[in-house]
Order: structure tokens, then sequence, then C-alpha cells
């Protein structure tokens, strides 16, 4: 990718496309999961009231899958753009992997929760989840059985530090959107709220999403190709931060 961006203050969203390359699987393309199982099971409170083994079984599995899979250019191209670009950056995720921070990301707002936590419907403490949960699974913190469930977050409930985010969105002079479909809300309106406030926006997808035609830029094609390029061309204009490392 050509051309030099000129910002100081870059916001990054990233969706499931940034890590389908390192095989992690999709939720709305064809053959994704929302096509195997209902969401409406597994990814709603209701769904976890009626059949908590069935939500737990599902993502247990998501959570072991996790130990086949590792970061791809896309991720480590983003973890070197945190760590070499000198103005303001902020990486927020739709995904629920830990992709970002074994590639070496330390500061990522998981909007949607994280595979690798679990939180108590008892008393709401959270804490790293073991390898399976279940319903006997106790609360470190009241001791309490039956209430622990991923800490992810489900159709029907609010994102994750969602003031903390559009307060980031509107300081940045940069939105750039990665591997997202632009159907899920509120995410799929943060291009929207960028436009509004005059911040320049980039859309690197590997097909348009729905929001495309919002975007003031769109490239497509494969996350570790666009983006590895992206952070090049924002990083030459930082004094020896785009040399490769």
């Amino acid at each position: 990718m050509t051309g030099r961006f000129g910002a100081s203050a870059i916001f990054i969203l990233t969706g499931a496309g940034i890590s389908a390359e390192s095989g992690v699987e999709t939720f709305r393309d064809k053959g994704g999961i929302w096509s195997k199982v209902r969401l409406e099971d597994v990814a709603t409170p209701e769904g976890f009231a009626r059949d908590p083994e069935k939500v737990h079984a599902f993502y247990n599995d998501r959570r072991a899958g996790l130990a086949d899979v590792d970061p791809n250019p896309a991720h480590r191209a983003l973890a070197r753009l945190e760590r070499d670009f000198p103005g303001r950056f902020t990486l927020v995720t739709q995904n629920i992997d830990d992709l970002h921070e074994r590639a070496g990301s330390q500061d990522v707002v998981h909007m949607h929760g994280e595979l690798s936590r679990c939180l108590c419907g008892h008393c709401g403490a959270k804490a790293d989840a073991p390898a399976a949960l279940s319903t006997t699974t106790a609360c470190h913190a009241c001791g309490r059985t039956g209430g622990m469930r991923p800490d992810v977050v489900w159709f029907g409930e609010m994102p994750y530090r969602m003031e903390e985010i559009y307060r980031r969105l509107v300081e940045a002079d940069l939105f750039v959107s990665i591997g997202t479909s632009g159907a899920v809300y509120p995410a799929a309106g943060f291009v929207a709220e960028a436009r509004s406030s005059g911040i320049r926006t980039l859309e690197l997808n590997l097909e348009p999403s729905e929001g495309t035609f919002l975007f003031d830029e769109a490239r497509h094609g494969l996350a570790s190709a666009l983006v590895p390029a992206f952070v090049e061309a924002v990083l030459a204009d930082v004094p020896s931060a785009g040399r490769p490392r």
C-alpha cells in the first residue's frame, strides 16, 4: 500500500477476518459458526439459562482450539505499530481470541470479552478461565457454583468499555477497520461516528463490508498482506521505525 497517512492518533478496530487466516473460525461468513449452531442457543443469556452445559461445551471447544492456532503477519504488524508509532494508538477488537496479545500487543481493548476469562453470574467476579468450565466450577470470590460463564459478551448484552472506546475514537485522526463484516453494532457504527467527527477512515478487509461506502478509502484482500503494508506506510514517516523487525 502506498501513500502517507500523517496520523498523530490512530484507532484500529479488528474483527474475525484478521484471525481467520490463523485458522480461527469466523461467525457470519458462509460456513461460519452461525451456519452450524444457533446463536440463540450458545450466545445469549437465555440460552445459557436453558442449557448451561451446552454453552460450556461450545466455549470449551473454542478455548481448546486456540492452542492450535498462532498469530499471523497482520497481528504481528499491529503489535509493531503499537510499539513504534509515536502518537496515540488504540487497538479495539471484537474478537475473543488472544492472538493480538500473543503477537506482542500490550494494550488491547476486548469489547466482546475474552475466551481466556470467566465471569461469575452470582457476584460478578472475573478470573482466568480454566481449560474447561462447567456447572460445577466454583467462583474464586464467592465460592458458589452454577453461575460461572465465559467472560464474553452475548447478544442482548452491552459490549465492554464503550465509554472509553468512544472517547478514544473521537480523539483519533485515523480510523482503520480490519477484517470486520460491518454488520454487528455498535462496532458497525464506528465508521459513521468517525466520519461525523472529521476523522479519516480506511477499511482493510477481505471483501467489501456492509459499510464500505462509508469509508474514505478501502483496500480488499488478505489481512496478512494488507495490514503489514499499511503499517509500513504509517511508519515510513517515523524516524528509525520504518524498518522491519
